[in-house]
Formats: structure tokens, sequence, C-alpha cells
């Protein structure tokens, strides 16, 4: 892999785009950033034609897979007729209607375009429904990156059992909106319970919550804590808000809510909903949603396109069938013991966290974020992608229909020959 076109590409691209990437922490990718030409199943081509097993999958959407026929076919239907039309079109109500078929809480939802969009359009709802302002969200989570909730992406410290007042995260945020944010810290039981119980003089108005904490370590829920969120919510008329843009339909056909058994009022939905287009709803409570039809604005002159909801409503089909989830669950478990194995014997030991298809390599002793992780993932990052793999710069392992087990053997492989370098010949 001599990825000398791609350095070319990245060096040229730097020229004309901020960074020389379209989203910032693809800059991060070693040695550089992976210039793709073409992508089919599991697999990418980089511009010197070869070829990548790709855990990537376009940061997340592509459960599927890259090209998925029945997704492809679908798309090029309407796209031959229409593209975005400004009006209405059955597709709006047909898709809506498969989405509302799989979220065991869905009872009306609103289109728009990504994850950090459909946030604000969550949020909006929640303070419209409760007449307050203010919203908890929890240290290390992500909900895109507007001004409002891009903030707390560092543990809260030991005094902060109040909920800790949130800092900006860019350079250019504004701190203002900040004050509308407090931090708590997520499986923590008690310190919730002492937030909530104050929420109507701390006007509170929503729970924003990863379920999973995807962007901070794939850690899951502890057994009480999505109920205790549930219970306090409702006793002190708070809005509970699951953040599924990444976790939706990739750990489960229902989300968060059928995997875990608690039901939040709203769900943001993104990622893989679309089957690789750009999508994304607020999904819930008809009562929340219908606030739209009573001066709450929502607006977007793409939400709802003929194009990506094409997408949506095969996609959904798709995802309807069991064996989908069977198959994710089990390349991702082999997945898990193969890599997990050979992570957990090399020189720095290190571990993998899983919740479904969705991955997260965790260093031994060494903290793991959105914008990174420690330990020797920034060496394996480079390594692999030498040997044929290409990873994510934050340590997040993306699985699909499409991966195989021959996919994984040559993971595998790729491993052992990088942790071997690592090591050096004096200790090989």
């Amino acid at each position: 892999m001599g990825l000398e076109s791609s350095r070319i590409a990245f060096e040229r691209a730097r020229r004309s785009v901020g960074a020389g990437v379209g989203s910032g922490l693809r800059a991060a990718m070693q040695p550089h950033p992976l210039f793709v030409s073409e992508a089919r199943g599991a697999h990418v081509w980089d511009l010197d034609g070869d070829r990548y097993i790709d855990y990537v999958m376009a940061w997340g959407p592509l459960v599927l897979g890259h090209g998925d026929p029945r997704i492809v076919d679908a798309v090029r239907d309407v796209v031959s007729r229409m593209q975005v039309v400004g009006t209405g079109h059955v597709l709006e109500y047909a898709a809506a209607e498969s989405v509302l078929q799989s979220v065991p809480h869905g009872e009306r939802l609103l289109w728009s375009n990504t994850g950090t969009e459909a946030v604000q359009v969550a949020l909006r709802l929640a303070r419209a429904a409760t007449g307050r302002r203010r919203v908890v969200k929890f240290a290390k989570s992500y909900h895109g990156w507007h001004d409002t909730v891009y903030a707390g992406l560092t543990d809260t410290g030991p005094d902060a059992d109040k909920g800790e007042v949130a800092e900006p995260a860019s350079r250019g945020q504004s701190p203002s909106v900040l004050d509308d944010l407090v931090v708590a810290r997520f499986n923590d039981v008690g310190m919730m319970e002492r937030i909530l119980a104050d929420a109507v003089e701390r006007d509170i108005a929503a729970v924003l919550v990863d379920p999973i904490m995807s962007n901070a370590g794939v850690e899951a829920p502890a057994q009480d804590f999505l109920q205790t969120l549930r219970s306090r919510c409702d006793q002190h008329g708070v809005v509970l808000i699951y953040d599924e843009v990444i976790a939706g339909f990739r750990i489960a056909r229902g989300g968060a809510a059928e995997r875990f058994g608690v039901h939040p009022d709203l769900s943001v939905f993104g990622k893989a909903m679309a089957g690789g287009f750009t999508q994304s709803a607020v999904v819930g409570r008809a009562d929340l949603i219908d606030q739209v039809s009573d001066g709450v604005v929502h607006a977007g002159t793409f939400n709802g396109n003929p194009v990506a909801l094409a997408a949506v409503q095969a996609t959904m089909g798709v995802l309807a069938d069991p064996s989908v989830y069977e198959t994710l669950e089990s390349v991702s478990a082999r997945f898990e013991l193969v890599i997990g194995d050979l992570l957990a014997s090399a020189a720095q030991p290190a571990r993998l966290n899983r919740v479904g298809s969705l991955l997260q390599f965790v260093p031994d002793l060494d903290v793991t974020g959105l914008h990174g992780t420690g330990g020797p993932w920034p060496r394996i990052l480079g390594g692999m992608l030498a040997h044929g793999v290409a990873f994510m710069p934050s340590g997040k392992i993306f699985l699909s229909t499409a991966h195989r087990g021959t996919d994984i053997d040559a993971t595998a492989d790729a491993l052992e020959a990088v942790l071997r370098q690592l090591r050096g010949p004096a200790e090989g």
C-alpha cells in the first residue's frame, strides 16, 4: 500500500478545502487521510487502485456495507424521476411509516438532514413543551458541533455533584449559550437524582443522552441508569431525549428503546437510517412533535427530500428482516473475540468495548473520546492502513453485514504484523 496518490491528493485538497478534509476529524487519519475512488461491500479502493478492508463505514451509516443494491436501486428509481421538489410527495409519509413501525415509542416524526440539526429540533420541542430552557447532557458525550451542545467533552470534576457548568470546546464558540447546559456523569444514578430533584428550580427542560456513549468509549448504560432517568424525568416534568444518531438502527432495529427496554420521549436518528444517504429524524411522542403546528418552527429546504427518503424506506425494509441483526451480531462477536485476543496480549495491552456492531478500542489506563484515543492506537492506525485495513482515528470500529470471516482473518494477520513492528526486534 503505497498511499502516495492519497498523499498528493491531500496536499492538493489543502489548497482549496479548509484543513484538506470535509469534516475536521478526518484530518487525524495516520499518516494522512485516505482518498477513495470506489467502495463496494466491506471494501474501499484508493486512488492507486489498492483495496482496503473498511471499518470506517462512513463513520457509521453503512450497516449494510457500501453500495447495497437494494438501497442503490431504490434511489436510482427515484432520482431518475425527481430530486428535491419543495412539495409534498408520497415518500414523505411512506418512509415515515416504515420508521415508526420500527421504533417502539414512535408515534410521529420530523425529517431533518443531519444529526446536529435534529438534536437542535428535539431540544426546541422540549423547551416549548416544558416552558424551561436548560438541558442536562453527559460528560464526554457529543451531540453535534452546534454551539449550544458542543461542550463538556471531558470528565466532570470530583466536586461536580450538582452538575458542572459547561465550557466551550471550540474557538469561536459563543460562551453565552452554554449557560443552558448542565453537565453530569454518565451512569451516575445518584447525581442524576440530585440534579432532577431540582429540575423546576434549575429550569431543566430536557435530559439529552446517548444511551451507549457512542463517542466516548462505547460505554453501555448500567442496569438502572436509563430507568432512573425515565422515572425521574416523568416525576419532574422533564423531556427525555435519546441521541441515537450513531447507535440507532445499528444496535437494534428499534434502537436503544428496543435494546434496553426503556423508552424516551424523543429519539434523534441519523446515519444508519438511510443506508449511506444524508437523512435524520426526530421520532417520538405525537404531542411533542405536533407542536410544529402550534408555533414551534421547523424548517429546511432539503428536509424529507425524495432521494434520501427512498433510501430510508429501502433501508427500513431490509432491516425488518431479523437475520440482518443476527448477521451483525455474529460478525461483530467474532471480530471482538479474534481482534480482542490479539490486543489483550500486545506489549501495550488494550481491549475492545462492544455493543452490537459498534466497537471501540480502549487502551489500558488511557482515555478514549471524540477526538481520539491514547495508548498505541495512533501507531496501530497508520500501520494497519499500510497493511490494507482502514480504521478511524478515534478508535471506533464499525462492522456491517458485508464483512466476512475472511475480512476478520485478514485483519488479524495484519494486526499481528503491526504489533510485531511496534514491539521491535528486541522484543519480537
